[in-house]
């Protein structure tokens, strides 16, 4: 397992809590608080990229209400 530096988790109400990692070979991690085991895992340019897709509603029709 890589030696992943775990950020405090990022929780909604009611929601589940996720967790960003980052390495010491630039890459990067997100997981399920609790669950850091089953990471997802990519370059940090591409975790800068999803950030950036988010933050301008790219991925607004995958919520619901």
């Amino acid at each position: 397992m890589a030696d992943i530096v775990w950020e405090e988790p990022f929780c909604g109400e009611g929601a589940s809590c996720y967790r960003i990692g980052v390495d010491g070979d630039g890459n990067s991690y997100i997981a399920v608080a609790g669950a850091e085991a089953a990471y997802l895992t990519d370059t940090g340019d591409a975790l800068r990229q999803l950030i950036r897709d988010i933050k301008a509603g790219k991925a607004d029709h995958l919520l619901t209400d």
